[in-house]
């Protein structure tokens, strides 16, 4: 009884549609009533009729409507809640992120699995299809074999659709250094236990979902010898990945395109079933030429992504890549893709524009990379949809895209997707709508309460900062230590330049007196 009459308290919302809905019964009941009871009926009686008829038959749908919806967004609510009941906990995930979005996401690198990190609080019905092997068997006859192919794009996703990454991450990446498992991490081991008790590594992979109790499932996207090779514009053929990079920036050159050698690698069982299945497949970011368009080559991937009714999503890449993408807009991006995997393989592409401290872009720049410049118009003539959003964040001294703002772009825009198809009512939405408040709700309060805390520093200090200071204060800083840096330069430059006069004038004397000493001598 007790929680049935918490289930009217303020903040549940519940009251309002109630009394909507007793409002609509009310004069639903009296248009009624008014027929039976009236011998005769004037027009004016008939038009208060009717219209209180109407008008208490929509005050009831809307009080359902909105109380069902009501019903949801508490129920994402009530997962929020540390509760000790198991079951509870249980309930609500299966509930609300079963019935979450179908989203796939391909590619490789440390964007892909930050973008998963985001996703995995808004759906379980997540997919990451990723590169097994750039080179080599993916299957291996032996522990030592395994930890020779390249199969941290299988770890890493695994780290990110774990519900708790940090702890999942120092667990896979546990290195041993000792006796015979010296130099392995846990995850070799693991994985290679988990291909010996299934005998596949798609299904050893597969089944680490319920295993680990990952949200999502990570697949390899073949399991055939992947060797990604390079053509170049000036005709080089580079037949390794580890050196495409390093061969484009001593030639100076552009890459022409890449391809897979052999040409005719087969998609791992479950990949073209999810892409079939997919509600949304989303397209890096990640190296272009490496991570991102390898997967696009393997047989039926692209011609299955192509006749997908899905949304496909690229999302570009913040940073240029020295010896991949240098000087490359993100129009660019999206043609060698495109070039690559056919036309209709980009319906919208997500770009950052938000502000980065011009320290770490210098950082980049002195290692040959830049921002990707935003190219709209080219970028439009293409047929594609640009959407902006600021994604940037500083993880280390690394520029990523944010996990919760990139998963937030990417959800409403399959919320406008579905109210564009008149589903607004449809519990995917209501469920993503709901979540996408509470994520804004969530922000707000974040920001607020770090404004509060920069308020209190600076009063701490004797002095308020501006509005002006607080939003510029990374780049003011960096402007003053780039002065500091210039005049300390100026002053070493200034004490060199007395330090060779000084040495030109002790040599001039040096000379003048030996010259003078000579002549006395003759």
């Amino acid at each position: 009884m007790k929680k049935f009459f918490s289930w009217f308290k303020n903040s549940t919302k519940i009251k309002r549609w109630m009394f909507l809905i007793l409002i609509g019964i009310v004069l639903t009941c009296f248009g009624i009533s008014k027929i039976l009871t009236s011998e005769k009926l004037e027009l004016n009686d008939l038009i208060l009729i009717i219209s209180t008829f109407v008008f208490g038959f929509i005050c009831f749908v809307l009080g359902i409507v909105y109380i069902q919806r009501r019903n949801l967004e508490l129920l994402i609510e009530t997962n929020k809640v540390e509760a000790n009941n198991k079951e509870l906990k249980n309930l609500v995930s299966n509930n609300i992120y079963e019935k979450g979005p179908n989203i796939v996401v391909i590619g490789g690198g440390n964007g892909v699995n930050n973008v998963l990190k985001g996703l995995k609080n808004y759906t379980s019905n997540l997919t990451a299809i990723v590169p097994v092997t750039s080179y080599g068997k993916p299957k291996a006859e032996s522990i030592r074999e395994l930890k020779l192919n390249p199969v941290e794009d299988i770890k890493n996703s695994i780290i990110s659709l774990a519900p708790n990454s940090e702890e999942m991450e120092k667990l896979i990446n546990y290195t041993f250094n000792e006796g015979k498992l010296n130099n392995l991490t846990f995850g070799d081991l693991y994985l290679y236990a988990m291909q010996k008790i299934y005998g596949d590594f798609t299904s050893s992979v597969k089944n680490s979902s319920g295993i680990l109790s990952m949200i999502g499932k990570v697949l390899p996207v073949t399991l055939d010898e992947m060797n990604i090779c390079a053509e170049l514009q000036d005709g080089t053929v580079v037949e390794e990945k580890s050196k495409i990079k390093e061969i484009v920036s001593n030639k100076v050159t552009k890459i022409n395109r890449v391809y897979l050698n052999p040409s005719n690698c087969r998609t791992a069982p479950g990949v073209i079933d999810a892409l079939q299945n997919a509600d949304a497949i989303v397209i890096g970011p990640g190296s272009i030429y490496t991570n991102v368009i390898p997967n696009l080559l393997i047989k039926n991937v692209a011609k299955t992504i192509r006749e997908s009714k899905a949304l496909k999503i690229y999302i570009s890449n913040i940073m240029t890549e020295p010896g991949q993408t240098d000087d490359y807009d993100v129009s660019d991006h999206i043609q060698s893709i495109i070039e690559h995997s056919g036309e209709g393989i980009i319906d919208f592409c997500i770009s950052d524009v938000g502000e980065i401290v011009p320290e770490y872009i210098r950082k980049y720049n002195l290692m040959g990379s830049d921002i990707v410049n935003i190219d709209t118009s080219q970028i439009k003539n293409k047929g594609i949809q640009l959407i902006k959003g600021e994604l940037a964040t500083i993880e280390g001294n690394y520029i990523r895209h944010d996990p919760n703002k990139t998963a937030k772009l990417i959800i409403e825009l399959i919320c406008t997707d579905l109210r564009f198809k008149d589903k607004s009512n449809n519990e995917q939405y209501m469920l993503l709508n709901s979540k996408l408040k509470e994520e804004n709700k969530k922000s707000k309060r974040t920001s607020e309460k770090s404004k509060k805390v920069k308020e209190k520093h600076a009063l701490e200090k004797g002095k308020k900062n501006s509005k002006f200071s607080n939003k510029y204060k990374d780049r003011i800083e960096s402007i003053k230590e780039s002065e500091k840096t210039r005049l300390e330069n100026i002053r070493i430059h200034e004490k060199a330049t007395k330090m060779i006069e000084e040495e030109e004038k002790k040599e001039k004397e040096r000379f003048l007196k030996e010259t003078y000493s000579k002549n006395r001598k003759k």
